[in-house]
């Protein structure tokens, strides 16, 4: 048995590696540079954490989430890993402490946030110890036109050049081969292995929604699919966050928010709630989520839409990392298209930058307005071919195709009406009702009833109406500007208008998809969370007490329950219900510190549920 396989089991508990991780700990431990594109959920952790504990001396693990740093060492340290981390929210003492542990070769990991390592001090100590590897994590950040620059990161170039002898791992759970390529061109790995896993997460049914009333459509979703479930809401402004997470408490959600305007503390305290307690619900900006390592999130939610492909797939990904089924669930509408176009519009930058921001914008869109499987599409943003994954929702429900020429024509002529004959420009509302015939007070003031093309659309309902704007919008056919989102002719509405392009539109399905068997299970009546679909009618009385035995000895700890254990592993005690030692320490998950430190009571807990 190789040492890294003797760690994995001991330490992790844990019979086998799983994918590429063999291969890239092999690599790395051998002395070997590596760069590592691997899901959330996959295993990357390991991928630098055994390696560290087999090589001699500290492995260096750069991170920049600060606010879950102690929540790693602590998982760690419950293996029995000797881990210490370095960072801003520590006093004097405690970084003496670490840095004298360090010297002294008392940890097998030290945490560091990018900008200790500007620091020459920090530097300098490094210079003194002993060095095993230096592990790169979220190295997306690297990417300065990314989702999740930080500019930090330009300067870990350099830890090969003082230390070129020391094994780097860079590591990320989301990057397109253009993202990949500057990953490796800034961090200088161009001569290191690449490792690239499938981005697939099977276990995730994605789902995009027409917006009607989005916060009642959420609310659905969570009293139907998610009842007790812990989750993630993402808003794109702060005032969304506040009035989302005071509607869901109003209707008996136990929801917090989170986002860079709240207090510090209070922003510390929610996180902490939402990674420590079961079944609650945030509601953030995409200031949070990053490095969240909780592993029974069962849905994530979007109510604005993601500014990019790549941060929706990072944003969802932190839904079922314990590869249960979860759901990622987005609302989706007109004014999302209409509002993100004009923040292109006024971003700072130069024209490439824009343009950048407006491809980016673009692969969303048609990620939304896809007739095709959605993984399918979400895969091949990455470079990744599948097929038809028959778990999400246009795989369950099926959109039809149709052909919108007409239409697109009726709308684009309207437009150009109002510019020639009024020398007028407006939104999608007001061309929607002159189109619709409706004689409202604003189409009365201005006189639009008298244009030619005032209820031409009547085939067409409201609704049908404003997604064909939306789709035409999402194809670059149309376009808007100013403040007031104004709807005006693009390039490309020329050869629409001369009849040279087929326009073909999505047309939504009647109903929209409910989860499918295999999805998460709905909550019970008394709004606590069912137990997984997987789990034995006769098991889950007793995963319930091993649960209620986890909460209370997590919050005794002051830890999040999953560091204890992951319900995967309660899941699987439940299932065989040992009665020694020796069985339990079979268990998945179970490695020998947790054996020892936790197995006489979890013995007694099984033991109690029999009697």
């Amino acid at each position: 048995m190789s040492d890294a396989l003797r760690v994995l089991r001991r330490v992790f508990g844990y019979d086998a590696f799983r994918g590429d991780q063999q291969e890239i700990i092999d690599h790395v431990v051998a002395g070997g540079d590596a760069l590592v594109l691997m899901p959330t959920g996959g295993g990357k952790s390991l991928c630098y954490q055994i390696p560290a504990l087999v090589r001699r001396g500290v492995g260096v693990v750069v991170s920049p989430l600060i606010a879950l740093m102690q929540d790693q060492v602590d998982a760690l340290r419950a293996l029995g890993v000797r881990a210490g981390f370095l960072n801003s929210t520590q006093d004097l003492d405690e970084r003496r402490l670490v840095e004298a542990e360090f010297l002294a070769g008392e940890l097998d990991l030290l945490y560091l946030a990018p900008e200790r390592l500007r620091v020459e001090s920090t530097l300098s100590l490094l210079g003194r110890g002993s060095i095993s590897l230096f592990a790169i994590d979220e190295a997306h950040c690297v990417a300065q036109w990314g989702h999740d620059f930080r500019p930090d990161y330009l300067a870990l170039s350099e830890l090969h050049e003082r230390w070129p002898d020391v094994p780097r791992i860079a590591l990320t759970a989301t990057a397109t081969e253009a993202t990949h390529s500057e990953i490796a061109s800034r961090l200088k790995l161009q001569d290191a292995r690449h490792f690239v896993a499938s981005f697939d997460r099977p276990n995730i049914q994605y789902r995009i929604a027409p917006k009607n009333d989005p916060k009642r459509q959420l609310l659905e979703l969570l009293r139907t699919e998610h009842q007790g479930h812990a989750g993630i809401i993402y808003c794109l402004s702060r005032a969304s966050v506040e009035k989302t997470a005071e509607f869901l408490v109003k209707n008996g959600i136990e929801a917090l928010p989170y986002h860079a305007g709240l207090d510090a503390r209070i922003r510390a305290e929610n996180q902490a709630r939402f990674l420590r307690e079961d079944g609650l619900v945030v509601v953030a900006t995409i200031a949070f989520g990053m490095g969240i390592d909780k592993p029974d999130v069962r849905f994530v939610a979007h109510l604005d839409l993601p500014k990019s492909v790549e941060g929706y797939y990072q944003e969802t990904g932190r839904a079922g990392r314990d590869g249960l089924p979860s759901t990622a669930w987005l609302a989706y509408g007109l004014q999302d298209v209409v509002q993100q176009r004009k923040m292109i519009d006024g971003s700072e930058g130069d024209a490439a930058h824009r343009r950048r921001l407006g491809s980016h914008l673009d692969a969303m869109l048609a990620l939304c307005e896809t007739v095709e499987c959605r993984r399918v599409g979400l895969l091949a943003y990455f470079g990744q071919q599948s097929t038809a994954c028959g778990n999400c929702d246009t795989c369950l429900t099926p959109a039809e195709s149709w052909d919108g020429t007409v239409p697109a024509q009726k709308l684009l002529s309207t437009v150009v009406r109002l510019k020639r004959e009024r020398n007028q420009k407006f939104g999608a509302g007001q061309v929607v009702d002159i189109l619709l015939g409706k004689k409202t007070a604003k189409v009365i003031q201005f006189d639009h009833d008298a244009l030619s093309v005032f209820g031409i659309g009547a085939e067409l309902r409201e609704a049908e109406w404003r997604g064909v704007v939306r789709q035409l919008l999402a194809q670059g056919l149309i376009a808007v500007e100013g403040d007031y989102g104004t709807l005006v002719l693009s390039e490309g509405s020329g050869e629409v208008l001369g009849g040279q392009r087929q326009v073909m539109l999505r047309r939504e399905p009647e109903r929209a998809p409910r989860a499918a068997k295999s999805s998460s299970s709905a909550g019970t009546k008394s709004g606590r969370a069912a137990a997984p679909v997987d789990l034995p009618p006769e098991a889950v009385p007793l995963f319930e007490r091993l649960r209620a035995w986890r909460g209370a000895t997590a919050k005794e700890q002051g830890v999040p329950a999953y560091v204890i254990f992951h319900d995967a592993t309660l899941r699987q005690i439940a299932t065989l219900s040992p009665s020694t030692l020796a069985e339990l320490g079979a268990v998945s998950g179970v490695g020998e510190n947790k054996l020892a430190k936790y197995g006489e009571q979890i013995l007694e807990t099984v033991a109690a549920a029999e009697e």
